[in-house]
């Protein structure tokens, strides 16, 4: 399998336009047209990471963190990610970055979290804001609305996670007036003409946007086609997932099971240890920016890590208790996951997931 390939397999559960616009999601070295034959997963690309591919002769790492988050001007030895991926590229291994496009996925990073705490009927919250996309809207008569509409789409519009060539139609009536020199396709020069026509609308992402404009003016049948073109914020994934233990339990109850979970190794918590608890969120990752978000969501504790001082008083000013497990221990569960979804993919895949938390890998 080559390696764009099995990034589009994976983009199938966990989609690259879901990412946080800040991510740096998908092939971060490497060539897509590459064999991906050995393969294997990191939760973190640190060193002793780096030394095992090197070892193994890997084709690609796929890494839930980031290894590069920062514009990076040179690339040479050394301990720090520009060194690492130095180490990457002089061993022929390509490393690919499923981030927060899997936290938010059906299956992912969020929901395992969730599921590792026993939270029953959860449901996301939380929207993340994703790349910059625009919805393009143009008007069309009826007969030609699908020639249009697939040729957009086939410029990269419409897609919108696992569906492609999505749009939505209204029937109308345009009406225009052809000065001279005009030579309309429908009506006539010198008249105010009235036409039925369709309105199309698709979204559009940035980096396809000059592309299906121009397949949008090709294939449009009139001399002057009408577009407008509007920035939108849209089908956002959600980084968090809440929802409630089998009964109600007191905030102590759920420390316990979150130690028994991700372990308790720096556990901090914030509100009052017997306090009821009906209905727990959660945010893998550094997650106190959603702490409103939460409290919105009606929770009652927030699990999520990296949470500072100011952050914790806030919670406790909103009613809401905290529990911080760490960054990392939040993470567990869905990197799990991950290395499953990769396996899945490429049978044999090595896990060295493991390797964050001290643990042998597999």
């Amino acid at each position: 399998m080559k390696v764009g390939r099995l990034l589009a397999r994976i983009g199938q559960v966990a989609p690259w336009d879901k990412a946080a616009d800040w991510d740096t999601v998908g092939l971060q070295l490497g060539d897509p047209l590459d064999e991906a034959g050995t393969v294997a997963v990191c939760h973190e690309v640190t060193e002793s990471v780096v030394a095992r591919v090197e070892d193994m002769g890997l084709d690609l790492l796929v890494t839930y963190h980031p290894l590069l988050f920062r514009p990076t001007v040179r690339l040479v030895a050394g301990s720090s990610p520009a060194g690492r991926a130095y180490r990457l590229i002089r061993a022929g291994a390509a490393l690919a970055v499923v981030h927060t496009n899997f936290d938010v996925a059906s299956g992912g990073v969020a929901d395992a979290l969730a599921h590792s705490l026993g939270l029953i009927d959860a449901t996301g919250f939380g929207p993340v804001d994703g790349g910059e996309s625009m919805k393009v809207v143009t008007f069309v008569p009826a007969e030609s609305a699908d020639l249009v509409a697939d040729a957009m789409a086939a410029a990269g519009g419409g897609t919108i996670g696992n569906y492609s060539r999505c749009s939505y139609r209204t029937e109308g009536t345009g009406a225009f007036f052809a000065g001279d020199g005009a030579t309309p396709v429908t009506g006539a020069a010198g008249t105010l003409s009235r036409e039925a026509e369709v309105r199309v609308e698709m979204t559009v992402s940035s980096l396809h946007r000059d592309a299906v404009i121009r397949a949008l003016v090709s294939a449009h049948p009139y001399e002057e086609p009408a577009f407008d073109i509007y920035p939108t914020a849209a089908n956002l994934g959600l980084a968090g997932r809440v929802g409630s233990p089998d009964q109600p339990i007191r905030l102590q109850d759920l420390v316990d099971r979150i130690a028994g979970a991700l372990g308790d190794r720096g556990l901090r918590v914030g509100g009052d240890p017997a306090r009821s608890v009906g209905r727990v969120a959660v945010v893998p990752g550094s997650g106190s920016s959603y702490i409103r978000a939460a409290v919105a969501a009606g929770a009652d504790a927030f699990v999520t890590g990296d949470v500072g001082h100011h952050r914790m008083v806030e919670a406790a000013d909103r009613g809401m208790a905290i529990v911080d497990p760490g960054h990392l221990a939040t993470e567990f569960p869905g990197v799990e996951k991950l290395y499953a979804l990769v396996a899945g993919i490429v049978p044999g895949a090595v896990d060295l997931t493991r390797s964050t938390r001290g643990e042998p890998s597999r």
